[in-house]
């Protein structure tokens, strides 16, 4: 029983050793309510979720998802400040200040690391990069394509296989009612017993129009 009062009043007396550095802190003048919000210095967005400590304690806070924070800290504190992507930054509060709350709006620069550029080739081996490389069939240009589609045997094939139009078809629409009610109640001529269509003929075959050319390339 006189072992157990012993545990009884050390305990007590290590729980007030440690709740007097306590009060007294709690009753310095220096205390200062310490807020602020965070924010990027490219953008000026909030910075959510940012440490907030007090150097060399292990007292802080971490700002929320609008980069606001608060809790109680002491003049002359060092506050660091870091999140992920920012450089870590310091702010010492000022022991001049007559009031109870200290508030700061605090900019964090934004972080860069630069990495060694790495090349991803589709191919397991250098070997094969170059082989395939050199194999490779170049395609044509603009204007190596625009010559082949102006050639002289592509135009006629594309001339004799393009299709009538909307403008076309009425056109010989147009004639052939046109040639019905020209000749209407009479048999219509027969190009083969005009002669006049067999005086152009004879002059163009003699002119040498039916003879077959040879295409240039």
């Amino acid at each position: 029983m006189r072992h157990f009062s012993w545990i009884i009043l050390l305990s007590i007396f290590l729980l007030k050793s440690q709740l007097i550095p306590a009060q007294e802190i709690y009753d310095n003048d220096d205390l200062v309510q310490f807020s602020g919000v965070l924010v990027s210095g490219d953008s000026l967005t909030q910075v959510p979720y940012a440490s907030i400590i007090i150097k060399n304690t292990n007292r802080g806070t971490l700002s929320d998802f609008y980069g606001y924070f608060s809790f109680v800290a002491l003049k002359n504190d060092t506050i660091v400040f870091s999140s992920m992507g920012f450089k870590p930054s310091f702010f010492i509060i000022p022991d001049t200040i007559t009031q109870k709350r200290y508030s700061l709006i605090h900019v964090m620069d934004a972080d860069t690391v630069l990495l060694e550029p790495t090349l991803i080739y589709p191919w397991p081996t250098e070997e094969e990069f170059k082989k395939a490389f050199i194999s490779i069939e170049i395609p044509d240009d603009d204007i190596a394509i625009a010559h082949k589609n102006l050639a002289k045997a592509e135009m006629k094939e594309r001339a004799m296989n393009y299709p009538m139009d909307a403008s076309m078809n009425y056109n010989n629409y147009m004639q052939n009612q046109t040639s019905k009610l020209y000749y209407f109640g009479q048999t219509q001529p027969i190009s083969i017993l005009n002669p006049f269509a067999w005086a152009e003929f004879i002059k163009a075959w003699k002119a040498g129009k039916f003879k077959k050319k040879h295409e240039v390339y």
